[in-house]
C-alpha cells in the first residue's frame, strides 16, 4: 500500500500542470491524519478506493500495478452512527404499558376509597361504577417506561364488575396493586383473566391520536384518557370471562344433544335446568347492566377527542362484534333451554295422565268389587 502510494505522489510531482496533486490536496485535510481505507472493486480491472472523513475528493490516476486508485472523502461519520441517527425520530415517543386484570365479580369501590383517600382521583363524569387511584413510586423509572408527561406515576381504575386496569405498573409490582383491591373484593374467581395493551405519548405527533397494532398513540395521556382506556380495557376483560361462562354453557348442551342423539333420551334433572336458565339470564344481565358495554362515557359525550378514542379502541377489542356473538350463543342456550323444558314438562304432563289413568282404573276395581260384593250378600 506505501508503494502504491510514494508511486503515485512521485508521478504527481512529475506533472506540475495538473492540479490538485495528491499531495495537495492532502494539505487541505486537518490533524489528525485521515484514514484511509483499500477497496478491491469487482470489475475486469483491478481499482482501488480511499475513503477519507472529509469532503469529497476523487482522484483516479493509471499505474503499472492498478488501473486506478480512486481516493473518495465525505462527511465526517458519513455512514457512520446511521443506526444511531435512524433511532432519533423514536426518541420523544413514550411507551406507558397497561396491565387489565378481572379476578372477582364485585368490588367494594366505598370501602376501597375510604382506606385510599390519599390516592383517590375525585371523578370528572357522573360514572359511578369506577374509581381511580393514584400511587407515585420512588424508585427509578425505566428508560422505556412512561412518567405520563410529569412524573414515574402509577395509576389503577377500578372497577365494581371486578376489573382492574394497571397503567405504568411493572410486573413485579403488579401482585401489591392486586392485593389492594382484593380486600374489597367478592366473588373470586378460581382462575383471574389477563390483557396487555401499549399507549404511547408523542408530543410532536402530526394528529390527536394515532392507532396500530395493540398500541394507540397520542399526544398525551392524562386522567380523563386514562379513565377512557381503562373503561375499554375493563370491559374488555370482563366480557372475556361471561363469553368464556357461555361458552361451557354452549359445551354442556352439546354433550345433552350428543348423548340424545345416541339414546334418544336425556338424563337432565329439573333443578339443574334451572340453574342453568339462572346462569344464562344472570350473564345477560350483568353484561348489559354491570358492564354498560352500550353505555358511552360522559367524557366521550363531551369531548370528540376522547370519543375517537373511545370509538377506535371499542374496534380494536371488537366489543360489539363479541357481544353479537355472546348473544348469539345465548340464544342457542335459550333454544335448547327452551326444548328441553318442553320435554320434562311433556314428562311430568305424562306421568300425571297416566296417574289419573291409574287412579281411574283403582276406582272402577273398587266400584266392580263393590257392585260384585252387593251382588253377593243379596243373593245370600
Amino acid at each position: 500500500m506505501r508503494a502504491i502510494m510514494s508511486k503515485l505522489y512521485s508521478r504527481s510531482r512529475s506533472i506540475p500542470h495538473r492540479k490538485p496533486t495528491l499531495s495537495a490536496s492532502l494539505t487541505h485535510l486537518h490533524s489528525p491524519p485521515p484514514s484511509f481505507s483499500f477497496i478491491l472493486l469487482p470489475n475486469s480491472h483491478k481499482t482501488a478506493s480511499f475513503r477519507t472523513p472529509n469532503k469529497s475528493l476523487l482522484l483516479a490516476k493509471s499505474i503499472s500495478s492498478l488501473d486506478a486508485i480512486e481516493i473518495v472523502t465525505g462527511p465526517e461519520g458519513e455512514g457512520e452512527g446511521e443506526g444511531e441517527g435512524g433511532d432519533h425520530a423514536d426518541l420523544d415517543t413514550v411507551s406507558i404499558p397497561v396491565r387489565a386484570f378481572f379476578f372477582s365479580t364485585r368490588v367494594d369501590l366505598r370501602s376501597l376509597v375510604e382506606q385510599n383517600k390519599q390516592n383517590f382521583i375525585p371523578p370528572t363524569s357522573r360514572m359511578t361504577n369506577y374509581v381511580v387511584l393514584k400511587y407515585t413510586t420512588n424508585s427509578e423509572p425505566h428508560s422505556l417506561v412512561g412518567r405520563l408527561s410529569e412524573n414515574n406515576s402509577c395509576y389503577m381504575v377500578v372497577f365494581q364488575y371486578g376489573s382492574i386496569v394497571l397503567f405504568n405498573v411493572q410486573d413485579v409490582e403488579v401482585n401489591g396493586y392486586l392485593k389492594i383491591v382484593e380486600k374489597h373484593s367478592s366473588g373470586l374467581l378460581p382462575e383471574m383473566r389477563k390483557d396487555e395493551y401499549e399507549v404511547r405519548e408523542k408530543a410532536t405527533l402530526g394528529t390527536w391520536m394515532q392507532g396500530g397494532l395493540d398500541y394507540i398513540m397520542l399526544q398525551y395521556l392524562n386522567t380523563d384518557g386514562i379513565r377512557i382506556i381503562g373503561s375499554v380495557l375493563g370491559q374488555s376483560i370482563a366480557l372475556d370471562y361471561y363469553v368464556r361462562q357461555v361458552d361451557g354453557m354452549v359445551a354442556e348442551f352439546t354433550d345433552i344433544n350428543r348423548e340424545m342423539e345416541k339414546t334418544g333420551t336425556f338424563t337432565m334433572e329439573r333443578k339443574k335446568l334451572f340453574q342453568l336458565v339462572g346462569k344464562a339470564n344472570s350473564n345477560l344481565a350483568d353484561v348489559i347492566l354491570k358492564l354498560g358495554l352500550f353505555e358511552r362515557s360522559d367524557i366521550a359525550w363531551k369531548d370528540a377527542k376522547y370519543a375517537e378514542i373511545w370509538e377506535f379502541l371499542r374496534d380494536e377489542f371488537e366489543l360489539t362484534q363479541r357481544f353479537a356473538s355472546l348473544d348469539f350463543k345465548l340464544k342457542f342456550v335459550e333454544h335448547n333451554i327452551r326444548f328441553l323444558q318442553e320435554i320434562l314438562q311433556n314428562r311430568k304432563s305424562d306421568f300425571l295422565e297416566w296417574l289419573i289413568i291409574i287412579l281411574i282404573g283403582v276406582e272402577i276395581l273398587i266400584s266392580v268389587y263393590d257392585i260384585a260384593h252387593k251382588s253377593a250378600i243379596n243373593l245370600l
